[in-house]
């Protein structure tokens, strides 16, 4: 249903916006006309209407508006109504010339799509590894990914907590073409379960083991007794090295990249929540968003970004 109503709150509130807008330019030119005055002439004995203010003697007279500025005023009342039929507001709210700011962007949105979708094709046809050197496509690429991608991983792509650093050589589900390629398609969910049913004293022992992995400052006894736990319920992931699974998403324990470790806080402390916690990471498929024929040429820059180290 398509009424002046609408069954949407947006349509309500532009209704709303319509009735005060009407409102407020009927009260103003009814105001301006009732107050109009158009005899000026003075009485038999030279005197002239007052508004019957006074200040230090000197009167306020009551003279009409100038006649220019009372048509200047008319004039502006006449354009708003025109403008509220003409666009979005009376009837229906795309108006009588059909236009809206929806409707503005979509073509917009089309003159853009019709000049760069042949080039994006284009670039669709050469492998990444190539495209990736390609200094101008890689121009076109930074931009797709500043106002995609930035805002999660940066705009250096350095990543943040929770947002993985694209610049190293380390990769969760890999850094070649065609793990790129399905991380951008399809997006990733990547999930650490809470350990908390291990128990305060099991957790602490993993702890430590972890530590010990990356070669991080430790309690040797306690990473002893947490290496049996991290076999028994960590390994399955994580392998029993702890140097990750890119097929899983998990993480490589043995280095020193900490993806939840807040500013300020101690790998210990980052690696105790996590087990307390668990972690969820949502990365989602950016085909949607940014168009197939792009996402070749975002592969294609973040793997330049891999290429660099």
């Amino acid at each position: 249903m398509n009424n002046l109503w609408g069954d949407s709150l947006s349509g309500f509130w532009s209704a709303w916006i319509i009735v005060i807008t009407l409102g407020s330019i009927g009260i103003a030119f009814w105001l301006l006309y009732a107050n109009r005055k158009t005899d000026k002439t003075p009485d038999a004995e030279g005197n002239v209407d007052t508004t019957g203010h006074a200040a230090d003697g000197i009167e306020e007279y009551d003279n009409p508006l100038p006649r220019w500025w009372f048509q200047l005023y008319v004039g502006t009342v006449i354009f708003a109504l025109g403008y509220l039929v003409l666009y979005p507001g009376l009837g229906n709210f795309a108006g009588v010339l059909g236009w809206s700011q929806e409707g503005q962007w979509e073509e917009e949105v089309a003159r853009a799509e019709e000049r760069f979708t042949p080039i994006f094709a284009q670039y669709e046809e050469v492998p990444i590894p190539e495209l990736a050197q390609d200094a101008e496509a890689m121009q076109v690429a930074e931009r797709i990914f500043l106002n995609n991608c930035a805002v999660c991983h940066g705009s250096g792509a350095q990543g943040g907590y929770g947002f993985p650093n694209l610049t190293d050589d380390e990769w969760l589900y890999g850094g070649e073409p065609e793990q790129i390629m399905a991380t951008l398609n399809n997006g990733r969910n990547g999930l650490m379960p809470s350990w908390q049913q291990l128990g305060q004293e099991n957790i602490e022992n993993v702890t430590q083991h972890v530590l010990s992995l990356s070669g991080q400052e430790h309690e040797a006894e306690r990473a002893e007794s947490g290496a049996a736990t991290f076999a028994s319920v960590c390994a399955a992931c994580h392998m029993p090295d702890g140097t990750g699974n890119q097929a899983l998403g998990a993480p490589d324990l043995t280095n020193d990249i900490w993806l939840y470790q807040q500013p300020g806080q101690s790998v210990a402390d980052s690696v105790r929540q996590t087990l307390r916690n668990g972690r969820n990471g949502h990365m989602p498929a950016q085909a949607a968003y940014i168009g197939e024929e792009r996402v070749h040429l975002v592969a294609a820059y973040v793997y330049s970004l891999r290429a660099q180290d």
